[in-house]
């Protein structure tokens, strides 16, 4: 089972110092920082996944890349823009073209030559063709008739077979070097397994499942079990988004493979409690926002609404009493005391006081042996700016890697 990780460009410089939160001048972003493989060893994933939206953006929005790191991706290919052949590990570099961007439209906005340019220029290893989500589902569709199917959904499922047709096509006429893969859409399982059915007999032996991640696991699991029927004993499924390693044996069982997610990083700044992963479970990071670089603040202190002298105070001693408890592990009720004043002076409403407390108790971050934790120590639970919330994004990474290498020894040793 492989896992690939989708970049949205979150890196983290190394030059950064976490004492006086200054970073070299010298620093160029695309030179020195770096990616979650060259920070965890061995690497907390398989492969990199780059979306064709996020690098090159869509008509009316802003790409994340720059136009020069965009030009210097076409220009070396993905291999040397992300540094993959400078580790033992041999990675994967797959691309798609990130369907949740244009769902709204009627049409996917990509021609088929133009993605398969994309790729090819890129250097990928593997190229998924266009698609076009279909966020609905209904399992008792599957006892009614086809009209009973709304009609928006069968027109997305068809052209992204029609699409996926023409890619396959184009791609072997081009003699394209990377190996294609087509995406199924469907909106029960029966539905599912049609699509899958139907990009078999086009020619694909890697089809990815669509539209699952705001699905909830029974329906995920009865949609593979479905589709494992009519699965040729030699394809290879692939997972678009969904992450749920407790079921991640079940998943092997019905022929899946692969499959992508950012939730391990994302979740160490986007989630309200788990922030830091274990093996067994998870803790909420100890925020401590900067005065003086974290936005929704500086806005309170320029309303009048934050006393800015009173707050660099507070942030000072909480920082100054948890690297103190790190230290000697003593003084976890001043510790506590000193960030339930800092969130008080700010107005959190949310009382995270036994989380917290929880948390500091514990000192989990003495506990990994991850690259991340052991180059910062107590730095990593701090919620506290992109260079200490990113990296304990690749902590998580490197963790979610270990509970999923777990999860399928225990398949094996079960087999």
């Amino acid at each position: 089972m492989q896992f690939y990780f989708p970049d949205s460009q979150d890196q983290v410089d190394p030059s950064f110092d976490f004492i006086t939160e200054q970073r070299s001048i010298h620093r160029v972003r695309q030179r020195d920082d770096r990616y979650a493989h060259e920070v965890i060893d061995p690497p907390p994933y398989d492969g990199l996944l780059i979306s064709k939206p996020i690098v090159d953006g869509l008509p009316g929005t802003t790409a994340k890349y720059t136009e020069a790191q965009r030009s210097r991706l076409h220009r070396v290919g993905a291999r040397r823009f992300f540094r993959l052949d400078h580790g033992a590990t041999d990675l994967k570099i797959m691309g798609d073209c990130g369907a949740f961007t244009y769902v709204r439209e009627h049409e996917p906005v990509y021609a088929v030559d133009e993605v398969l340019d994309y790729y090819e220029e890129c250097g990928l290893d593997l190229g998924v063709a266009m698609d076009h989500l279909i966020f609905g589902y209904d399992a008792t569709l599957d006892a009614k008739s086809a009209s009973d199917v709304p009609a928006d959904w069968r027109f997305r499922q068809g052209l992204t077979i029609e699409l996926a047709a023409e890619f396959l096509r184009l791609h072997r006429v081009r003699r394209c070097r990377f190996e294609p893969m087509a995406v199924a859409h469907g909106w029960s399982p029966l539905s599912y397994a049609a699509a899958v059915t139907q990009l078999q007999n086009i020619g694909y032996s890697r089809i990815a499942l669509g539209g699952m991640v705001p699905l909830k696991t029974p329906d995920i699991l009865d949609s593979l079990k479905e589709v494992s029927v009519a699965l040729d004993p030699a394809a290879q499924l692939h997972l678009l988004g969904v992450t749920r390693t407790a079921h991640v044996q079940d998943f092997a069982g019905f022929g899946v493979t692969s499959f992508d997610s950012t939730s391990p990083f994302r979740q160490a700044f986007m989630d309200e409690k788990d922030n830091y992963y274990t093996l067994d479970g998870s803790f909420v990071a100890l925020r401590i926002p900067q005065v003086d670089g974290n936005t929704k603040l500086r806005r309170q202190v320029t309303a009048g609404l934050v006393d800015q002298r009173s707050a660099r105070r507070l942030e000072r001693e909480c920082l100054r009493r948890l690297r103190s408890y790190d230290k000697d592990g003593t003084g976890v009720e001043a510790t506590l005391d000193a960030m339930c004043e800092y969130a008080a002076l700010l107005g959190t409403k949310k009382d995270r006081s036994t989380e917290y407390r929880r948390t500091l108790e514990a000192m989990p971050w003495k506990q990994c042996s991850c690259t991340v934790c052991r180059e910062i120590g107590v730095e990593v639970i701090m919620f506290r700016g992109a260079d200490r919330n990113r990296r304990r994004g690749f902590h998580n990474l490197a963790v979610f890697s270990k509970r999923l290498r777990r999860e399928l020894d225990r398949a094996d040793a079960r087999s």
